[in-house]
Protein backbone atom coordinates (compact mmCIF):
# COMPACT_ATOMS: atom_id res chain seq x y z
CA UNK A 1 0.00 0.00 0.00
CA UNK A 2 0.87 3.58 -0.74
CA UNK A 3 2.28 5.45 2.46
CA UNK A 4 3.27 9.44 1.92
CA UNK A 5 5.54 8.84 5.24
CA UNK A 6 7.82 6.62 3.25
CA UNK A 7 8.25 8.53 0.40
CA UNK A 8 11.12 11.12 -0.53
CA UNK A 9 10.02 14.85 0.26
CA UNK A 10 9.29 15.95 -2.97
CA UNK A 11 7.68 12.58 -3.86
CA UNK A 12 5.05 13.05 -0.94
CA UNK A 13 5.12 16.50 -1.31
CA UNK A 14 3.74 15.84 -4.70
CA UNK A 15 1.70 12.89 -3.96
CA UNK A 16 -0.50 15.19 -1.16
CA UNK A 17 -1.03 17.71 -3.49
CA UNK A 18 -2.08 15.64 -6.27
CA UNK A 19 -4.66 14.02 -3.58
CA UNK A 20 -5.59 17.49 -2.37
CA UNK A 21 -6.35 18.39 -6.44
CA UNK A 22 -9.00 15.42 -6.29
CA UNK A 23 -11.32 17.51 -4.93
CA UNK A 24 -11.16 20.18 -7.87
CA UNK A 25 -12.02 17.13 -10.11
CA UNK A 26 -14.59 16.41 -8.05
CA UNK A 27 -15.79 20.20 -7.91
CA UNK A 28 -15.62 20.13 -11.82
CA UNK A 29 -17.31 17.14 -12.76
CA UNK A 30 -20.23 18.67 -10.55
CA UNK A 31 -20.07 21.70 -12.30
CA UNK A 32 -19.49 20.10 -15.74
CA UNK A 33 -22.91 18.34 -15.12
CA UNK A 34 -25.16 21.07 -14.20
CA UNK A 35 -24.57 22.64 -17.37
CA UNK A 36 -25.52 19.99 -19.21
CA UNK A 37 -21.61 18.84 -20.25
CA UNK A 38 -22.20 15.38 -20.18
CA UNK A 39 -19.69 12.44 -18.83
CA UNK A 40 -18.15 11.80 -21.73
CA UNK A 41 -17.53 15.30 -22.67
CA UNK A 42 -15.93 16.46 -19.34
CA UNK A 43 -13.76 13.22 -18.89
CA UNK A 44 -12.45 14.06 -22.14
CA UNK A 45 -11.75 17.78 -21.41
CA UNK A 46 -10.05 16.35 -18.50
CA UNK A 47 -7.63 13.80 -20.38
CA UNK A 48 -6.94 15.98 -23.17
CA UNK A 49 -6.87 19.64 -21.51
CA UNK A 50 -6.22 18.68 -18.26
CA UNK A 51 -5.79 22.37 -16.50
CA UNK A 52 -8.38 23.20 -14.60
CA UNK A 53 -8.76 26.73 -14.80
CA UNK A 54 -9.19 26.58 -18.19
CA UNK A 55 -11.44 23.80 -18.12
CA UNK A 56 -13.42 25.76 -15.90
CA UNK A 57 -13.17 28.67 -17.73
CA UNK A 58 -14.71 26.91 -20.99
CA UNK A 59 -17.44 24.92 -19.26
CA UNK A 60 -18.80 28.46 -17.34
CA UNK A 61 -18.61 29.88 -20.91
CA UNK A 62 -21.17 27.35 -22.45
CA UNK A 63 -23.18 28.06 -19.04
CA UNK A 64 -23.46 31.29 -20.21
CA UNK A 65 -24.89 30.61 -23.56
CA UNK A 66 -21.68 31.00 -25.10
CA UNK A 67 -19.78 29.48 -28.59
CA UNK A 68 -17.62 27.06 -29.05
CA UNK A 69 -15.28 29.39 -30.42
CA UNK A 70 -15.82 31.43 -27.40
CA UNK A 71 -15.34 28.61 -24.97
CA UNK A 72 -12.26 27.29 -26.51
CA UNK A 73 -10.82 31.04 -27.08
CA UNK A 74 -11.31 31.70 -23.26
CA UNK A 75 -9.76 27.93 -21.90
CA UNK A 76 -6.40 29.32 -24.19
CA UNK A 77 -6.05 32.52 -23.04
CA UNK A 78 -6.52 30.97 -19.49
CA UNK A 79 -3.66 28.37 -19.88
CA UNK A 80 -1.56 30.60 -22.05
CA UNK A 81 0.29 31.06 -18.49
CA UNK A 82 1.23 27.44 -18.21
CA UNK A 83 3.72 28.72 -21.42
CA UNK A 84 5.82 30.61 -18.92
CA UNK A 85 6.19 27.51 -16.95
CA UNK A 86 8.52 25.88 -19.63
CA UNK A 87 11.78 28.12 -19.37
CA UNK A 88 11.53 27.19 -15.65
CA UNK A 89 11.27 23.00 -16.08
CA UNK A 90 13.23 22.51 -19.08
CA UNK A 91 16.72 22.76 -18.22
CA UNK A 92 15.44 18.91 -16.11
CA UNK A 93 13.33 17.72 -18.43
CA UNK A 94 15.19 15.79 -21.03
CA UNK A 95 14.40 13.29 -23.61
CA UNK A 96 13.55 13.81 -27.68
CA UNK A 97 10.69 15.49 -29.11
CA UNK A 98 8.46 12.95 -28.09
CA UNK A 99 8.84 12.56 -24.71
CA UNK A 100 8.83 16.73 -24.77
CA UNK A 101 5.37 16.73 -25.95
CA UNK A 102 4.08 14.43 -23.70
CA UNK A 103 5.98 16.32 -20.85
CA UNK A 104 4.36 19.61 -22.38
CA UNK A 105 0.71 18.02 -21.24
CA UNK A 106 2.09 17.94 -17.67
CA UNK A 107 3.37 21.49 -17.16
CA UNK A 108 0.56 22.99 -14.68
CA UNK A 109 0.63 25.18 -11.69
CA UNK A 110 1.20 22.42 -9.16
CA UNK A 111 4.00 20.27 -11.25
CA UNK A 112 5.97 23.34 -11.58
CA UNK A 113 5.68 24.13 -8.09
CA UNK A 114 6.74 21.43 -6.68
CA UNK A 115 9.42 20.66 -9.45
CA UNK A 116 11.16 24.11 -9.55
CA UNK A 117 11.65 23.85 -5.54
CA UNK A 118 14.04 20.99 -5.68
CA UNK A 119 17.67 21.47 -5.66
CA UNK A 120 18.82 19.52 -8.75
CA UNK A 121 18.02 18.83 -11.92
CA UNK A 122 17.38 14.52 -11.19
CA UNK A 123 15.20 15.47 -8.27
CA UNK A 124 13.06 17.83 -10.35
CA UNK A 125 12.82 15.44 -13.07
CA UNK A 126 11.39 12.93 -10.51
CA UNK A 127 9.21 15.28 -8.46
CA UNK A 128 7.56 16.74 -11.97
CA UNK A 129 6.81 13.39 -13.19
CA UNK A 130 5.34 11.76 -10.61
CA UNK A 131 3.35 14.82 -9.06
CA UNK A 132 2.26 14.83 -13.02
CA UNK A 133 1.42 11.07 -13.17
CA UNK A 134 -0.53 10.87 -9.96
CA UNK A 135 -2.20 14.14 -10.68
CA UNK A 136 -3.59 12.97 -13.82
CA UNK A 137 -5.07 10.12 -11.78
CA UNK A 138 -6.76 12.21 -9.12
CA UNK A 139 -8.14 14.71 -11.62
CA UNK A 140 -9.87 12.03 -14.00
CA UNK A 141 -11.12 9.66 -11.29
CA UNK A 142 -12.73 12.90 -9.56
CA UNK A 143 -13.92 14.56 -12.59
CA UNK A 144 -16.03 11.22 -13.24
CA UNK A 145 -16.76 11.07 -9.27
CA UNK A 146 -17.73 14.24 -9.89
CA UNK A 147 -20.01 13.32 -12.84
CA UNK A 148 -22.03 10.67 -10.94
CA UNK A 149 -22.51 13.23 -7.64
CA UNK A 150 -23.80 16.02 -9.44
CA UNK A 151 -26.82 13.98 -11.15
CA UNK A 152 -28.27 12.97 -7.28
CA UNK A 153 -28.16 16.62 -6.03
CA UNK A 154 -30.83 19.26 -6.70
CA UNK A 155 -28.33 21.52 -5.37
CA UNK A 156 -24.59 20.63 -5.76
CA UNK A 157 -23.44 23.37 -3.04
CA UNK A 158 -24.49 21.31 -0.46
CA UNK A 159 -21.67 19.40 -0.85
CA UNK A 160 -19.30 22.30 0.55
CA UNK A 161 -16.84 21.53 -2.94
CA UNK A 162 -16.10 24.96 -2.85
CA UNK A 163 -13.46 25.13 -0.05
CA UNK A 164 -11.45 22.83 -2.33
CA UNK A 165 -9.71 25.64 -4.49
CA UNK A 166 -8.45 27.45 -0.92
CA UNK A 167 -7.03 23.66 -0.03
CA UNK A 168 -5.57 23.37 -3.10
CA UNK A 169 -3.65 26.59 -2.53
CA UNK A 170 -2.49 26.14 0.52
CA UNK A 171 -0.96 22.40 -0.66
CA UNK A 172 0.67 23.98 -3.43
CA UNK A 173 2.53 26.33 -0.98
CA UNK A 174 3.82 23.81 1.27
CA UNK A 175 6.92 22.59 -0.66
CA UNK A 176 8.01 26.54 -0.68
CA UNK A 177 7.13 27.70 2.57
CA UNK A 178 10.33 25.50 4.35
CA UNK A 179 12.78 28.01 3.03
CA UNK A 180 12.88 31.33 4.37
CA UNK A 181 12.29 33.35 0.90
CA UNK A 182 8.78 31.08 0.81
CA UNK A 183 7.97 31.97 4.26
CA UNK A 184 8.77 36.04 3.60
CA UNK A 185 6.85 36.05 0.39
CA UNK A 186 4.05 33.62 1.62
CA UNK A 187 3.45 35.70 5.18
CA UNK A 188 4.27 39.16 3.21
CA UNK A 189 1.40 38.34 0.96
CA UNK A 190 -0.61 37.33 3.36
CA UNK A 191 -0.56 40.63 5.50
CA UNK A 192 -0.70 42.65 1.81
CA UNK A 193 -4.27 40.71 1.42
CA UNK A 194 -5.27 41.12 4.68
CA UNK A 195 -5.35 44.76 4.45
CA UNK A 196 -6.40 45.12 0.81
CA UNK A 197 -9.33 43.07 0.97
CA UNK A 198 -11.50 45.52 2.82
CA UNK A 199 -10.07 48.89 1.14
CA UNK A 200 -9.77 47.56 -2.28
CA UNK A 201 -11.88 46.31 -5.13
CA UNK A 202 -12.00 42.65 -5.89
CA UNK A 203 -8.88 40.80 -7.55
CA UNK A 204 -6.56 44.49 -6.32
CA UNK A 205 -5.29 42.51 -3.10
CA UNK A 206 -4.11 39.45 -5.25
CA UNK A 207 -2.25 42.01 -7.64
CA UNK A 208 -0.92 43.98 -4.50
CA UNK A 209 -0.18 40.43 -2.69
CA UNK A 210 2.39 39.45 -5.59
CA UNK A 211 4.28 42.43 -4.73
CA UNK A 212 5.67 40.01 -1.35
CA UNK A 213 7.29 37.58 -3.96
CA UNK A 214 10.34 40.78 -4.41
CA UNK A 215 11.52 40.83 -0.78
CA UNK A 216 11.58 36.80 -0.86
CA UNK A 217 13.85 37.06 -4.26
CA UNK A 218 16.04 39.12 -2.52
CA UNK A 219 16.28 37.14 0.45
CA UNK A 220 16.64 33.96 -2.12
CA UNK A 221 19.88 35.74 -3.63
CA UNK A 222 21.36 36.65 -0.74
CA UNK A 223 21.36 33.15 1.31
CA UNK A 224 22.88 29.93 0.44
CA UNK A 225 20.23 26.99 0.04
CA UNK A 226 21.08 23.62 1.41
CA UNK A 227 20.61 20.99 -0.92
CA UNK A 228 16.94 19.33 1.37
CA UNK A 229 15.28 23.03 0.36
CA UNK A 230 16.05 24.20 3.79
CA UNK A 231 18.55 27.94 4.59
CA UNK A 232 21.94 26.75 5.20
CA UNK A 233 22.14 29.60 7.25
Amino acid sequence: MLNPRQMPPHRRDGFLLAAACFLIGVTFGVFADSTGLGLAKAAALSVLTFTGASQFAAVSVVAGGGTTVAAVGSALLVGARNALYGPVLSPSLRGGPLRRALAAHFVIDETTAVASIQPDAKRSRDAFWFTGLWLFAFWNVGTLLGVALGGTFDDPGVLGLDAAFPAAFVALLVPHVRTRPGRTAALGGGAIAVVAVPTTAAGVPMLLAALAVLPGLWIRRSRPVGPGGEDET
